[in-house]
């Protein structure tokens, strides 16, 4: 069959380009992995724009990492994974590396006879974009040139022979009504963060299941809020509530000043590899001297959500840090102290934090956070990183194995009552019980009371932390796993006013969980409202008062 359409005589023309002697495909190789294949065959081709056209593509570490995890296949060649999100911020090859993926369905080693690619945007022209790249690399590619049908006017391609025989890739828009009935070997939604509902998501991820494997990949800055659908996504993601699905998210920190080189370094992994360093410092710069461009620097540079309602959070993380004044841990020692504990599942974070108040009122903050050594290189390479880091500064306490063992906290606690006269620690109700007999057998006489962790609960704790932080009466020593809590934490009110942490809408925005500053404003309120037990009657007191005779 001819090639046909705007543009074939140039496609003859590169399809004419063919080596007299035909070359050798690396990712024919029969000993590779099929994760191996899909590398194999990136790293083949040709860039076509920027810095380094005309080079062969070079996987960034985070990008190897990425098909290895999407494209891994158990010893029966089932793969688990049936979507893949790739969240970055612009400018570090997302666009490259789906024109890639799409290709390597189209006419490489994920190809197989009449399959279907599908290439989503927000409207036809940023659909196009990876049309257009996809037909850039097969016109340098004559192997490719000589296989496939480009069809311009539809922005959709054909392959007439070989692997992927009468396979199609075509563009789509946010038109969910015309993707009805869709059956994808893969489909790619670029810069779907960008989207206005989430109509043609729906679609694409209720299209599974007419093909042996369907696999959606999702590449795109975050959006501008916790409420649209991709934030969700992402949110339910990293608390691990969907099985199949595997992220890898480069975000810069919360708590991170957003005006620092390291920072920017941290959020992009093409720094100074395709990303021009200057073009970032430009953005940075212009961000900082022009408040209204901030939100924008943040979204698209450090791939922070936009923080469209400030008033929401906890704090403001430049107040938090105005406080963070230095715990002496040896003048606190043997004080008065009043605890928060959240366990928060045997699977993540458990925090307990102390507040030790002083005698002008004040309070010194002491966090303790525990995790499962285990679970460490289940989490992004940033995040787990970041936490072994904190681990190594005795900031966080790596437990071994895969859960968070109770005995290791009673143990703590334990320790913790000699250091410091505890007078009450409140409690979330969630797997106490699993504590307890945890806490007998260390030893560790310590009151317990439960905090419930409604509106009516929360709501004066709230209150009382934003008092004391608002008049400087908190010392936190800049503890950085707090502090990321602490950054992370959203509120929601009920109609009376009362505020709540919102862990679901909180969670995910960082590498920690809200537990530590939901367990932080619990301490505080147990110390504010703790009364101090009746005095047991002694013989003496009892004759020292005056005898009423009747």
């Amino acid at each position: 069959m001819g090639k046909r359409g705007p543009g074939a005589a140039r496609q003859r023309l590169a399809s004419k380009a063919l080596p007299a002697k035909k070359r050798s495909l690396p990712w024919k190789k029969k000993s590779l992995s099929l994760a191996e294949q899909v590398i194999a065959f990136l790293q083949w081709l040709p860039i076509t724009k920027g810095r380094l056209a005309g080079k062969r593509l070079r996987l960034l570490p985070s990008q190897r990492e990425f098909i290895f995890n999407t494209f891994d296949a158990d010893a029966r060649g089932k793969r688990p994974i049936s979507l893949a999100i790739l969240s970055e911020p612009k400018g570090n090859g997302k666009s490259g590396l789906c024109a890639g993926i799409a290709l390597a369905y189209l006419v490489g080693p994920l190809s197989e006879e009449r399959g279907a690619i599908y290439a989503a945007s927000i409207d036809r022209n940023k659909a196009g974009i990876l049309f257009e790249e996809i037909k850039a690399i097969i016109l340098r590619v004559p192997e490719f040139a000589a296989r496939v049908n480009i069809i311009d006017f539809t922005k959709a391609i054909r392959v007439l022979e070989g692997d992927g025989f009468d396979s199609v890739f075509e563009a789509l828009s946010a038109d969910a009504r015309r993707s009805q009935g869709l059956s994808p070997t893969c489909w790619l939604y670029d810069e779907a963060g960008e989207s206005a509902d989430d109509g043609l998501a729906k679609v694409l991820l209720e299209s599974e299941g007419k093909r042996r494997h369907t696999l959606g990949i999702i590449l795109s800055t975050q959006a501008d809020s916790d409420e649209h659908w991709l934030s969700k996504l992402i949110d339910s993601a990293l608390l691990g509530e969907q099985p199949g699905t595997y992220l890898q998210l480069h975000s810069a920190p919360t708590d991170a000043d957003p005006w620092a080189e390291e920072t920017i370094r941290l959020a992009n992994p093409a720094y100074g590899v395709f990303l021009d360093p200057d073009a970032l410092t430009k953005s940075r710069d212009r961000a900082k001297s022009m408040p209204s461009f901030e939100p924008a620097y943040r979204r698209l540079r450090l791939n922070q959500r936009a923080d469209s309602n400030p008033e929401d959070r906890l704090i403001q993380v430049a107040s938090w840090k105005e406080i963070s004044l230095p715990v002496d841990s040896e003048r606190i020692k043997r004080r008065p102290a009043f605890g928060g504990l959240d366990l928060s599942g045997k699977h993540d974070l458990t925090a307990l934090v102390l507040a030790v108040p002083d005698d002008a009122g004040a309070f010194d903050l002491v966090p303790f956070f525990w995790t499962p050594e285990g679970q460490l290189n289940q989490r992004t390479g940033a995040e787990a990183a970041r936490f072994k880091e904190w681990i190594a500064a005795g900031h966080m306490i790596a437990v071994p194995g895969a859960t968070v063992r109770y005995d290791h906290v009673a143990a703590r606690m334990a320790d913790l009552a000699k250091d410091f006269d505890i007078k009450m620690v409140g409690f979330d109700r969630y797997r106490i019980d699993d504590l307890k007999p945890e806490l007998e057998d260390a030893g560790a006489d310590i009151p317990l009371e439960a905090f419930g962790q409604g509106f009516i609960s929360m709501g004066p704790a709230i209150e009382r932390f934003a008092e004391l932080a608002l008049s400087g009466k908190l010392r936190h020593g800049g503890h950085p796993v707090l502090t990321a809590a602490v950054a992370n934490a959203i509120t929601v009110s009920d109609p009376a006013g009362n505020l709540k942490i919102d862990k679901g809408r909180s969670n995910g925005r960082g590498p920690v969980r809200v537990d530590g500053a939901v367990a932080m404003v619990m301490a505080l309120q147990v110390a504010n409202r703790f009364q101090p037990p009746p005095k047991k009657p002694t013989l003496a007191g009892m004759l020292r008062k005056p005898i009423m005779v009747i």
